[in-house]
């Protein structure tokens, strides 16, 4: 007698395998301090998991990391007055649109560039970051990149070896926080530079990179797609006008600098791992989940 495939059960398998998955990542950390705790929520976990083809051993590796990280960079700890110089001219920003998924939007203008300043250029779109983080709304974990190329120049761009640095960052330490990031009418001199990047971009966050055009009608589709038009800004195709106001983004940021306190609660307190534990250890698994795609 043959027995139909239950697509139902099949699902529900996977669940509880990736659900296990997460249990043994946690008990693989280890105890964790308060704040520790807050950052790895079982969504945390499961994205740490997904950059890593849920292969339980590496996240445990890259979690570990971004920890010892954090407990050094702190990243949370970061004010608005510390980095605001950089932001004067507003070269990224968080938007108050969202896209068709309700993701937060931050807005890229690198043409913007105001400094020289590798470390306040890495710490300003760090801080970007966890904003973005900290605004999200319920149920959605990524963000959304739009990046203006007007007035973009070699003269204007972070050095390659910055331009790694923050590759580094996004891929090892904010997994799965970028859904897509729109690079809207580069011109053609940029080629060279992005292909310096790509070189250490992760295959997956590759895929989520794309070149748009004005002119051309496929990228203006893909906006459309991405994006209600009236809320989308004129200077990427849309009908909206967009002007930075550095005030009004400093009081928001401002705003935004208590809220991630009462969050993340006194600086004082930045460790991450309880106990003085600074080694996650894992039994090796013998079975691993399909690849997931990001």
């Amino acid at each position: 007698m043959f027995r139909r495939k239950n697509t139902q059960n099949h699902g529900e398998d996977d669940y509880l395998q990736q659900k296990a998955k997460v249990a043994k990542l946690r008990a693989a950390i280890g105890p964790l301090t308060e704040r520790g705790s807050k950052y790895c929520t079982d969504a945390c976990l499961r994205r740490y998991l997904v950059a890593r083809n849920w292969n339980v051993i590496k996240a445990t590796k890259m979690m570990e990391d971004t920890l010892k990280w954090r407990a050094m960079y702190r990243p949370e700890d970061i004010r608005w007055p510390e980095v605001e110089h950089e932001g004067e001219t507003g070269k990224v920003y968080r938007a108050e649109f969202y896209d068709r998924l309700d993701r937060i939007v931050l807005v890229m203008r690198p043409g913007k560039q105001n400094t020289n300043s590798a470390e306040g250029n890495v710490r300003h779109l760090v801080y970007m970051l966890e904003n973005a983080i900290l605004n999200l709304v319920e149920g959605q974990e990524q963000m959304s990149w739009l990046i203006d190329f007007r007035g973009w120049s070699y003269g204007t761009s972070v050095p390659v070896r910055t331009a790694r640095e923050i590759v580094n960052i996004l891929q090892n330490h904010y997994p799965e926080r970028l859904g897509v990031s729109f690079l809207y009418n580069p011109p053609r001199i940029f080629e060279t530079f992005y292909k310096a990047v790509k070189y250490f971009l992760d295959p997956k966050t590759a895929e989520k990179v794309k070149f748009v055009y004005p002119n051309d009608k496929d990228s203006v589709e893909l906006m459309r797609s991405y994006f209600d038009i009236e809320n989308l800004p004129n200077e990427f195709g849309g009908k909206a006008t967009l002007e930075y106001d550095h005030k009004e983004f400093s009081k928001r940021m401002l705003e935004d600098d208590i809220k991630s306190e009462k969050f993340w609660g006194s600086a004082a307190k930045a460790s991450y791992f309880a106990n003085g534990n600074t080694k996650a250890e894992v039994v090796p698994e013998q079975v691993l989940l399909p690849q997931v795609n990001a």
